[in-house]
């Protein structure tokens, strides 16, 4: 079973950036579907951005324009997540996650255990 290990994670104040890593145990981004989600204390799980086996990328409304989801085509095991002008609202628990398929049409499978994140203002 594919194991997903993030880092990166870390404070800043607002205005700075983080580049969150996410590190598989096997080739996978290649041929699957990769997300980042985060979770913030007293919210539910909100997806952040996600890319597919073709490279196409997707971004929640609150971070379009912000952060940058991508992988390393060389490696196919690092995801990484680039994070710029970071707000004390993205302060969250963040988690890269894998599906089953690589279109992204299915739901998450495979979670790592999370980095957090803090933005002080």
């Amino acid at each position: 079973q594919v194991q997903l290990v993030e880092s990166g994670g870390g404070s800043v104040q607002a205005g700075g950036s983080l580049r969150l890593s996410c590190a598989a145990s096997e080739y996978t981004y290649s041929t699957y579907c990769m997300g980042w989600f985060r979770q913030a204390p007293g919210k539910e799980r909100e997806g952040v951005a996600a890319i597919d086996i073709d490279g196409n990328t997707s971004y929640a409304d609150s971070v379009k324009g912000r952060f940058t989801i991508s992988k390393d085509n060389a490696k196919n095991t690092l995801l990484y997540l680039q994070m710029n002008s970071l707000k004390p609202e993205d302060t969250a628990m963040y988690y890269c996650a894998r599906q089953s398929g690589g279109y992204c049409a299915t739901g998450f499978s495979y979670w790592g255990q999370g980095t957090q994140v803090t933005v002080s203002s």
